[in-house]
């Protein structure tokens, strides 16, 4: 993760909960000198991601604070697992301690959603990959926890990979078209991943020179018979609809990614705590 990202979205959290005001409860209900001791815990198993981000909210809201890791990103969690410790002003905990569980309890989600499913497809060869499909203004926390999880990230944004999609070869005319103008503006380092929905237009793309072909929401035999007409001339990913549950069939067909929107969008946040001790 770039640091830069990080306190950027650190800082926005933190205006839209002090707006340049306060923690008015903690301010007014705690003396300034109380010095608390807490742990930030897991109340549910999973694997951990932001443990680094939850200590640099506590750090900007108090330098003085001492946060003290015991998980790093990527661990594999228990329900009751300590994952952190803080030791400072008991207001400065209470100001920080939303901010950091919201995005420590976020990663962590999306971190375990990302780890289920590449458990699901261990022994294939296929690996998980994330898309675009990402919260506003996270992404970069967003596709930390993807990689924490043993996912590995797709572009990370419009601006580093050429992904000619539907609409883009209808504006474009063709396929081939589509790819030989991306490929001279582009030139030669930069990937170009092509989406097909069928194997006729897999046909027109073969030999333009793609680096990989998205195989949209093809059938298991569809996407078996695609990887083979490939035969290994660029990387294959599917993608579409794709669980838990069918992601396993879906690594047989033999593609070499499986990319899945749902791990950023909409995985389930993990019950992440912080008790005073």
């Amino acid at each position: 993760m770039d640091q830069a990202d990080v306190q950027r979205v650190i800082a926005t959290a933190l205006e839209e909960d002090l707006a340049g005001i306060g923690d008015i409860t903690s301010e007014s209900v705690i003396p300034s000198d109380a010095f608390s001791v807490a742990d930030l815990v897991a109340r549910a198993p999973g694997v951990v991601a932001g443990v680094g981000v939850a200590g640099d909210v506590f750090g900007r809201v108090d330098p003085d604070i001492d946060f003290e890791a015991f998980a790093s990103d990527g661990a594999s969690l228990q329900a009751g697992d300590v994952i952190a410790r803080v030791r400072g002003r008991s207001r400065s905990i209470l100001t920080a301690e939303r901010t950091a569980l919201n995005l420590l309890g976020r990663m962590s989600g999306v971190a375990t959603a990302t780890a289920a499913l590449v458990a699901a497809v261990s022994g294939t060869g296929a690996r998980i990959t994330d898309t675009r499909k990402t919260m506003p203004g996270l992404r970069a926390l967003d596709k930390h926890a993807v990689v924490a999880g043993g996912g590995v990230n797709h572009r990370m944004g419009l601006y580093d990979q050429v992904m000619i999609k539907d609409n883009h070869i209808v504006a474009a005319g063709d396929i081939r078209s589509a790819v030989a103008a991306a490929r001279a503006a582009v030139g030669p380092g930069t990937k170009i991943t092509v989406e097909v929905e069928g194997l006729a237009q897999l046909a027109e793309l073969l030999g333009t020179g793609a680096d990989r072909v998205l195989l949209d929401n093809m059938d298991v035999a569809t996407l078996r018979k695609a990887v083979e007409i490939v035969g290994g001339a660029m990387e294959t990913e599917a993608s579409g609809g794709v669980t838990l549950e069918s992601v396993r069939d879906i690594a047989g067909s033999g593609v070499d990614f499986i990319s899945v929107g749902w791990i950023t969008h909409s995985a389930p946040q993990l019950d992440v705590a912080l008790d005073f001790v």
